[in-house]
């Protein structure tokens, strides 16, 4: 392990590490100087194995994994109707089950990702799902039904509840049994679950009516408890008692309520000590392609990475140097440490779940929240995207500018601003 000293010594071994960037790059890498033309980014759907381009080595989309249908009551009385008391009644139900909408990391549904996720959900099973976040909780809890026969009901609200898991497709580089590179939509790292369900539907159902099975009118009518004494006494007019199957259910259903974290995302680990990393020789410039603008760490703590020009008074501000690197399926996974000010690129705790967060720098601690996930062009380019490795979201900026800050995007920047290159100096 090769420790990081201050800056002032980092400093004084510019010529060393000048002198190696560019072999490292081109061995360790694969990348050259020379960026090759982005196409524009596909608007269709991507599938794994599917061809990409480098426009979107910046981007990612999910793919549905696996889904679960499971009808759901989430309102529910038991109500008794005598002779002369039949006719449109209101119900004030009790909350049998809360469901709430939510995506991965900590249940949010925010961002385009998302969005994109729950919207497949929906289009793969050919159900209306909700796509933004809601709660059945929310949801007014009284039914109104026309009671045209005396009996023992059951007044109800219900839905179907949608969970499942998906996956991360992103665009990186893969070699061809010719030996040949091309880029293709792979199944990126990292992976989470899901919860939506479909609109509400209200009813009233008997124990003697028939209804089809496994629909939300039989989820209904099964807490009904049918056989059980309570059902077969003679009531006054009105709300019955909840029996002790009700009870239980309801019980059991409560932990229904999901906290929508993803399956597989990694955990932050502690900011205690400060972490000696194994750095590469190489310092690069993060640039958008082809134009003068690169990353530029901040000097003040509280200040982000911007879009800043590469001059004689960058103080090393732009230089960023890979650490503690590893590869698998071929994408690499490396922190980013700022030759300038010597922290490590980073996104705030407090603003993992929040789209369009700042990229900040901070000391390298080497948590997840300070890991980077770099995808890469064919060989001869130096095209790359960048995804944090906790939040998932791709780094980008909204527009071309000076001091514009660089951002993550849950699905990345879909017009081609997420992919950069690595310039070697």
């Amino acid at each position: 392990m090769r420790p990081i000293g201050p800056v002032s010594r980092i400093g004084r071994s510019l010529m060393a590490v000048t002198a190696t960037a560019a072999a490292w790059a081109v061995t360790a890498m694969g990348l050259a100087a020379s960026p090759a033309a982005a196409a524009p980014t596909n608007t269709t759907a991507p599938r794994p194995g599917d061809t990409c381009t480098a426009a979107d080595l910046g981007t990612r989309h999910p793919y549905i994994k696996t889904t679960e249908v499971s009808p759901t009551i989430t309102h529910f009385k038991g109500w008794y109707v005598t002779e002369g008391t039949t006719g449109t009644q209101t119900v004030s139900t009790s909350t049998q089950t809360t469901i709430s909408v939510s995506v991965g990391l900590n249940g949010n549904v925010e961002g385009s990702f998302a969005v994109e996720t729950l919207g497949k959900v929906g289009a793969s099973l050919g159900l209306n799902v909700k796509v933004d976040y809601s709660s059945t909780s929310s949801e007014s809890n009284s039914v109104t039904w026309n009671f045209n026969q005396p009996g023992y009901y059951g007044a109800y609200k219900g839905t179907k509840k949608v969970t499942g898991t998906y996956g991360s497709l992103n665009c990186n580089r893969v070699q061809q049994g010719d030996g040949s590179w091309a880029l293709k939509w792979i199944e990126g790292p990292g992976s989470g679950s899901f919860t939506t369900y479909t609109t509400l539907e209200e009813g009233a159902v008997r124990c003697q009516d028939e209804v089809p099975a496994g629909s939300i009118m039989a989820k209904a009518q099964g807490l009904l408890d049918c056989g059980s004494a309570a059902a077969k006494a003679v009531h006054p007019a009105g709300a019955v008692a909840p029996t002790a199957k009700q009870k239980r259910d309801r019980l059991v259903q409560r932990p229904a309520l999901t906290s929508g974290t993803s399956a597989e995302q990694p955990k932050a680990t502690g900011r205690s000590a400060r972490a000696a990393l194994d750095c590469k020789p190489g310092a690069y410039k993060i640039a958008v392609p082809g134009k003068p603008l690169s990353w530029g760490a901040p000097l003040l703590a509280a200040d982000g990475v911007r879009l800043r020009p590469s001059t004689i008074f960058s103080a090393h501000l732009d230089n960023w140097r890979l650490c503690n690197v590893t590869e698998q399926n071929g994408v690499l996974e490396a922190s980013l440490w700022n030759w300038g000010n010597g922290g490590c690129a980073t996104i705030a705790e407090q603003n993992a779940a929040t789209e369009q967060a700042v990229l900040m720098t901070a000391s390298c601690t080497e948590d997840d929240l300070q890991r980077f996930y770099i995808y890469r062009d064919i060989p001869g380019s130096s095209k790359v995207g960048v995804q944090n490795k906790y939040t998932g979201s791709m780094m980008g900026h909204d527009r071309y500018a000076d001091g514009e800050f660089i951002r993550q995007y849950s699905s990345g920047r879909q017009d081609g601003t997420g992919t950069y290159t690595l310039i070697g100096v």
